[in-house]
């Protein structure tokens, strides 16, 4: 099997372990989604380390260590991304598995068991056109206000959803045309949605235009834009256009 099929293999049968879960009625809640974290973690660390014994793993729900800095094979897994949405029985939640090679997210899959879909970086899809408003994903509960402010930029509609792998996978479902982030996140959320909307031709890069970098030590990955080809460029001159705007009005009320 290789490194695709297992990944995709791998956050495939995470879903269903979660979907069992939840239809057990033996959690609710709060308690069901730590109760899915723990299962879906359980399961991934023992499946990567049976498959993929030389290779350094670094997952939300484990104690990292340094030694996968010297690693050139780093999986990056969030079992349970959405814990909310999970426990809310909720579709927009999702299982990321990734493996990063030189700190670039080459391999990807990001199983929506709630949609019974799993989607990954080795096989494409044709991601359907959209002849109208523009679409912007942004977090059901807590939306960015930079994001609302590049939305507006835009005339984009706002689209709110849980699960940055459901929402990464959304552009690529063409359900949405931008995913837009700055609410802060951690390599594990963003890692495999990365990998998978990348080998499906789309944008993908941090707010600034530069590369998404994997496996450094310090994990926070706050940003992202994740977009259609054709609109990264209208989406980064926006994004350029709010930050010097509000740049501009902290100078104006640090002169007062």
């Amino acid at each position: 099997m290789n490194d695709v099929e297992l990944a995709r293999h791998i956050a495939g049968i995470a879903g269903k372990l979660l979907v069992e879960l939840q239809a057990s009625a033996l959690f609710e809640g709060k308690a069901l989604g730590k109760a899915g974290d723990r299962v879906a973690n359980a399961f991934i660390m023992e499946a990567l380390k049976e498959n993929r014994p030389d290779d350094a793993i670094l997952s939300e729900e484990e104690k990292d260590s340094p030694a996968r800095l010297s690693a050139q094979r780093v999986w990056i897994v969030d079992p349970l991304d959405g814990t909310r949405e999970y426990g809310e029985r909720r579709t927009d939640w999702a299982v990321h598995v990734a493996l990063a090679i030189d700190g670039k997210p080459v391999i990807g899959a990001v199983a929506l068991p709630g949609l019974d879909l799993t989607l990954c970086s080795g096989r494409q899809l044709d991601i359907p056109g959209n002849g109208g408003k523009l679409r912007m994903l942004v977090s059901r509960t807590r939306p960015a206000r930079e994001a609302v402010a590049v939305a507006q930029a835009l005339d984009a509609e706002l689209v709110p959803m849980g699960s940055a792998g459901a929402k990464a996978m959304a552009v690529i479902r063409g359900e949405a045309d931008i995913y837009l982030h700055t609410g802060g996140q951690y390599e594990w959320d963003s890692a495999a949605p990365v990998a998978v909307a990348a080998a499906h031709g789309l944008h993908c890069s941090r707010l600034d235009g530069s590369p998404l970098v994997y496996n450094r030590e310090d994990v926070y990955l706050p940003d992202l834009i994740i977009c259609r080809p054709e609109l990264a460029e209208s989406v980064r001159r926006a994004v350029d256009e709010i930050v010097e705007r509000a740049e501009a009005d902290a100078g104006r009320s640090d002169g007062i």
